[in-house]
């Protein structure tokens, strides 16, 4: 079917925070509600070929893997499930100076050296800027082609003539497309150019990942509007003064969002944590008070971390609750259980609960961990050095039944603990191990058999 000519030009006025059109000027936005962002652009609308498709069965459709493949390093493979998948629309998103360039650099010269040709587009960096990072990362970049264009459309025709394995884009806020009048940066030009990328990467099936700025509360500056076109979306987290660095999975369509890759930033790059239990419990000293170690499940590995806590007296009208790594409503409720269930004294106590490490816990199973960690540093007497715990606290004070114990009990086992605390309803049957095995059905059981 013949293309649809192009109308003419005409006059509209946009946002330049949301992109949203207006056929006069407005002040203020019926988008984004900001003040003064209309400005006149130039609205062209674009020829289109339209071809018909015809729908097609499910069933009758081929049964087909995902092609992925492997960058080199395997933290970072891990969290994307093997590898990266042809066609796939990757977005990576972190705090400024976390370490974003340099994954995705270290991981474009790993393919590289594997004789795959990569494309790395920079808005940000020149060419020269890029080869003294590269030096420093120690790659060669035989077939790693810097293209320091800040035109998408330019850059993305000039990546076709190579024929990439994989194409960056290092930032989406930094490149920009002429067919959109907004600026680089402007929420149109985020969507506009995530969108060409999108129909180029499964068009042409090369995979493409592109870093993204994030706001000041920590989401990818959008907001959060490319999380929904792209097909993976992964986080680089890390203390600021920390050398350790995780790679979170937030969406993955090709595979789980449970993994975590576990970094160290060193002179070199990042270098990947072959053991993280043995990380986040090194620096543990024995006979500390508040001091709990727990079996943390992230995917498919056991991780053993050390959750610490501390009461003090409070000198405010109301005592404060505060959780570092932690989700603070079940810090809210375990303080509660404790106080009305135990009779703990907390009313008059500040109560801090941390994380050790940086590792950051969703899962209810640390519950009891965070409990004896508060009722040690309450009643200063230390958990035994060689117990980890772990299990659900109910509002009753019940101890619940957790997942994946085998894992949990292997990992402590491994590190060389003697015994573990769990749930009554999770003791395991017919299990011969060198752990010896403590089961609670209540905290009060649970706290009686960590401090007796």
């Amino acid at each position: 079917m013949p293309a649809v000519s192009a109308k003419p030009a005409r006059s509209v006025f946009a946002c330049a925070e949301c992109g949203h059109e207006s056929p006069k000027w407005l002040g203020r936005c019926p988008g984004c509600a900001s003040w003064n962002s209309f400005a006149e652009a130039q609205h062209q609308a674009s020829a289109r070929t339209r071809v018909a498709t015809t729908p097609v069965a499910l069933a009758d459709l081929a049964d087909e893997d995902a092609a992925r493949t492997p960058t080199g390093l395997p933290e970072f493979d891990r969290v994307l499930g093997g590898g990266i998948v042809a066609g796939g629309l990757l977005l990576i998103g972190g705090d400024p100076g976390i370490g974003k360039s340099t994954l995705l650099l270290q991981a474009a010269g790993m393919l590289a050296a594997a004789g795959r040709s990569v494309v790395y587009i920079s808005g940000e960096e020149s060419a020269a800027q890029l080869r003294l990072r590269a030096r420093r990362l120690g790659i060669a970049g035989d077939r790693l082609f810097v293209l320091a264009e800040t035109d998408l459309t330019s850059a993305l025709q000039a990546a076709e003539k190579i024929s990439p394995s994989l194409l960056v884009v290092d930032s989406i806020q930094t490149v920009g497309s002429d067919s959109i009048s907004q600026a680089p940066g402007s929420i149109a030009q985020l969507r506009g150019c995530t969108i060409e990328l999108m129909r180029w990467t499964k068009a042409t099936g090369v995979p493409a990942c592109i870093i993204g700025h994030v706001t000041k509360d920590g989401d990818i500056a959008g907001p959060r509007l490319l999380e929904h076109i792209v097909d993976v979306v992964l986080y680089l987290e890390g203390e600021r003064f920390s050398a350790y660095r995780l790679l979170r999975g937030l969406k993955n369509r090709f595979g789980s969002t449970d993994e975590v890759g576990v970094f160290e930033m060193t002179g070199a790059g990042l270098r990947a944590v072959d053991d993280p239990s043995q990380l986040f419990t090194a620096a543990r000293a024995r006979d500390c008070v508040g001091s709990v170690v727990k079996p943390v499940v992230e995917g498919s590995r056991p991780v053993l971390v050390e959750v610490q806590a501390l009461t003090s007296p409070t000198i405010a009208p109301a005592p404060r609750r505060t959780a570092n790594g932690l989700d603070f409503n079940r810090l809210l409720l375990v303080s509660a259980v404790l106080s009305r269930r135990l009779g703990e004294s907390l009313a008059s106590q500040d109560v801090i609960a941390s994380v050790a490490g940086g590792l950051r816990i969703a899962e209810p199973a640390a519950d009891l961990a965070v409990a004896l960690a508060i009722v040690s540093s309450n009643r200063d007497k230390p958990v035994a050095p060689d117990l980890v715990a772990f299990g659900e606290v109910g509002l009753s004070g019940e101890i619940r039944s957790v997942a994946h114990v085998e894992r949990r009990l292997n990992e402590a086992a491994r590190l060389g603990f003697g015994r573990c605390l769990l749930p009554e309803a999770c003791m395991p049957t017919n299990r011969s191990g060198r752990l010896k095995l403590l089961t609670a059905r209540s905290l009060r059981e649970a706290i009686k058999a960590a401090l007796a």
